[in-house]
């Protein structure tokens, strides 16, 4: 691969898709997308021919190379010190490591183009989720309990965001996802094809979630972080569960509650 190439000065056009990635930035550019910490550009590397550039602290540069060497990515890899890095992004980068993909080979796919070789099985779906750190933590929550997808809502946060596939140790870039155009048709749809009995997480006209024995093919869905499963979703759903709680509690974090469900429903291999 080629050799690390130093940069003493943050203005570098080289460096340019790198900067300012504060927690404001949230649009995607032009395509493409940043990942951060050594977690996140290991999944990025299962595409090694989709990483544009890497960019890396000089303490993190000897790792880095190792990490892009071994999976023969021939993206270029950019060093510059501490200092450079913060005035470029705007954040203190104590990771160290930052890589610029193209956003297409992990993009969601359209509902249509979900043609996976094997049905799948377990899905979570997630309803107008836009809390970052959520959204991260549902990915991670779907890698751990063998999710074969994620199925996103219009309105969801995007997992390809910085700080979401850091929440979701690069799990984001993992597990295939889905995001829907029409709500919920295309959902009923996935169901009608995939053959998922729909399970929506309430807590308004719902039964305890362990007194319904897991459907052989499932799709659990959590919603906002306010305002629960929409009307429209659990009235398309076979069963409103609910999670059994002590007197005064009345909900969990979004993540928490797909965690435990999921935990009862998933029809993945565990160990």
């Amino acid at each position: 691969m080629p050799e690390p190439v130093p940069i003493d000065d943050a203005l570098d056009p080289r460096l340019a898709p790198f900067a300012d990635i504060r927690e404001r930035e949230l649009a995607a550019r032009s395509g493409l997308f940043v990942g951060e910490t050594l977690v996140v550009l290991d999944a990025m590397l299962l595409r090694p021919a989709s990483i544009r550039a890497v960019l890396a602290s000089a303490r993190m540069l000897e790792r880095t190379r190792l990490m892009l060497d071994a999976a023969r990515c021939e993206a270029p890899l950019y060093t510059a010190s501490d200092e450079a890095l913060e005035q470029l992004t705007g954040v203190d980068l104590h990771r160290g490591v930052l890589a610029l993909g193209e956003r297409a080979p992990f993009e969601p796919v359209a509902p249509e183009a979900f043609n996976p070789a094997t049905p799948p099985r377990t899905a979570l779906v997630a309803e107008d989720i836009t809390n970052i750190d959520n959204i991260g933590q549902l990915f991670r929550i779907a890698a751990a309990f063998a999710v074969d997808a994620v199925v996103l809502s219009p309105s969801c946060h995007d997992p390809l965001y910085r700080k979401s596939l850091r929440v979701s140790t690069g799990n984001a870039l993992k597990v295939p996802s889905i995001r829907a155009r029409r709500w919920p048709d295309d959902l009923e749809e996935l169901c009608a094809r995939f053959g998922w009995t729909l399970v929506a997480t309430a807590i308004q006209s719902s039964v305890p979630l362990r007194s319904v024995a897991p459907p052989e093919r499932v799709a659990v869905v959590v919603g906002h972080e306010s305002n629960g499963v929409s009307a429209a979703v659990r009235g398309r759903a076979a069963h409103i569960v609910r999670i059994p709680m002590a007197a005064g509690v009345d909900s969990l974090n979004v993540a928490v509650s797909a965690a435990i469900a999921l935990d009862h429903f998933s029809r993945g291999e565990r160990i």
